[in-house]
């Protein structure tokens, strides 16, 4: 890369990751000699980015927080309202910009001066948000830790609470962190299990990096968010409702079913409907609010659920 301010973008962006690069790899990455490497940090020094070297045969170069800010156009309090804000999107998942969050306030709090993040933790832990929802319990600094391990592809060692409330040790390879909906997973390969699996982060406690580097392996899945899925969908129930609607086919068309194939007539009075879900709930309440007689032929649960709300809504009514 022979472009100079383009390659110490390239080169910042790179140190901006949690973890230490070799001289060689950063050589490789950019195109250059590792002479190149040695004077294009020095210019990242003279800038203002701490950039810190280690000698020897596993050295190499990592920023580092520094006595003040490196030179970002931010004064203290427009960095510590960018921290606050990224830790309530992390933390509160907003949808859309969490894992791009986690990933910029990884970035700020590792070159944060000292004085300034412990203003961000004090204001974080003083500040109580008034939400219409439950609060997410994951905690944006394990968040940022889960993130700096991935990065750096180190194993981790942490207790995690399984869905019965047991817990126990885990050692895992971490690879991605996923966000569905408020929920985080963390989705590694187990090694006292020597499989894949996904972690709930809210159930996961006392996180510890045993300092060993893994090397990548190849994920069961096009990629993390899709293993998410097919391991949710695996863990959820599916219904599948078989009713006969006492109306025409063309009075319901379009509002029920998933594809065409999923409503049927009958006759010209009524009509075969089949649908799936994952709750009962869901059921009942499309087929009360079809505005027609139906019946009922399966699954069983779901005729016993309709019998225990109708009982409910006549002792209701009177």
């Amino acid at each position: 890369m022979s472009d100079t301010p383009a390659r110490l973008l390239t080169l910042l962006s790179l140190l901006q990751t949690p973890r230490e690069w070799p001289g060689s790899e950063l050589a490789a990455r950019l195109g250059v000699s590792l002479r190149t490497i040695r004077r294009d940090v020095d210019r990242l020094r003279e800038l203002g980015y701490p950039v810190q070297a280690t000698m020897g045969a596993i050295g190499g170069y990592r920023l580092v927080a520094g006595k003040a800010l490196p030179p970002l156009l931010l004064d203290d309090e427009e960095a510590v309202a960018i921290a606050v804000g990224l830790r309530t999107a992390a933390g509160h998942a907003v949808t859309g910009i969490e894992e791009a969050s986690v990933r910029a306030l990884a970035k700020l709090e590792q070159v944060l001066p000292t004085r300034l993040r412990h203003r961000v933790g004090a204001l974080g832990a003083a500040t109580e948000p008034l939400l219409t929802w439950s609060r997410p319990t994951v905690d944006p600094e394990q968040l940022t830790g889960l993130a700096a391990a991935i990065a750096n592809r180190e194993r981790l060692r942490f207790s995690y609470r399984r869905h019965d409330g047991v817990s126990g040790e885990r050692r895992v390879e971490p690879h991605r962190l996923v966000s569905a909906g408020r929920r985080w997973y963390l989705v590694g390969y187990d090694n006292d299990r020597d499989d894949w699996r996904m972690f709930r982060v809210d159930r996961i406690s006392e996180p510890v990096s045993i300092g060993v580097r893994t090397a990548a392996r190849e994920l069961p899945a096009a990629d993390a968010a899709a293993y998410v899925t097919d391991k949710l969908t695996e863990l959820t129930p599916v219904y599948r409702a078989v009713a006969t609607l006492h109306t025409p086919v063309e009075t319901v068309a379009g509002r029920v079913g998933d594809s065409p194939a999923d409503l049927v007539p009958i006759d010209a009075l009524s009509c075969r409907l089949t649908s799936h879900s994952d709750t009962l709930e869901w059921l009942a309440w499309r087929l009360l609010t079809l505005g027609c007689e139906f019946e009922v032929h399966e699954p069983p649960e779901l005729v016993a659920y309709l019998r225990e709300i109708g009982d409910r809504a006549t002792r209701a009514a009177g």
